[in-house]
């Protein structure tokens, strides 16, 4: 994996999205994989998400995480003009309706146009996603991956261990 040429494209409508979106950029920072990050409307600068989503195979990305709050036309425009895998991010936003708004209008997505939808807010899973569809053709991050699911394992595990040592009378001690 070259890692000076971008993989992943991480696009939002806009940079209030940031703080959410950022989640996706940390992961993919840990997994070591290139990615781009930038501002991309849908409906302030239709032209520029148009050249953004129709370019984007040729200059070597594999995937789009687009984040979008309000009406999120986003995620869908993209994936309307992209042969791409595009995840989209459903952000409760300042004029959003408690985030439902967003999370229909990426997850009602017409037959023909999938975009995969992650939770509200969830740019983390968009993340990790990602890095799962890269690592079909790259072992490394395959191998990765496995560790970080191991280590989410292993949270739990001490988790379980914790709650037994503080209600030791009440703790059911099953493996389900």
């Amino acid at each position: 994996m070259d890692a000076t040429k971008p993989l992943v494209g991480i696009i939002m409508g806009s940079d209030s999205d940031l703080p959410v979106m950022k989640q996706a950029a940390d992961l993919l920072e840990q997994f070591s994989v290139p990615f781009e990050l930038t501002v991309v409307s849908a409906h302030r600068t239709p032209q520029r998400m148009m050249d953004y989503a129709t370019h984007a195979a040729e200059r070597g990305i594999k995937v789009i995480i687009a984040g979008a709050g309000g009406a999120a036309h986003l995620p869908g425009m993209v994936a309307a003009c992209s042969t791409l895998p595009v995840i989209g991010v459903p952000i409760l936003s300042s004029n959003s309706i408690d985030g439902w708004d967003s999370v229909l209008s990426i997850l009602q997505m017409p037959s023909g146009v999938p975009v995969a939808t992650v939770a509200l807010n969830g740019a983390a899973n968009a993340g990790l996603l990602s890095i799962q569809i890269l690592a079909t053709s790259h072992p490394s991050l395959a191998e990765q991956m496995s560790l970080y699911k191991k280590e989410l394992q292993s949270k739990v595990a001490e988790k379980v261990k914790g709650l037994k040592n503080q209600y030791p009378n009440h703790f059911d001690g099953g493996t389900h």
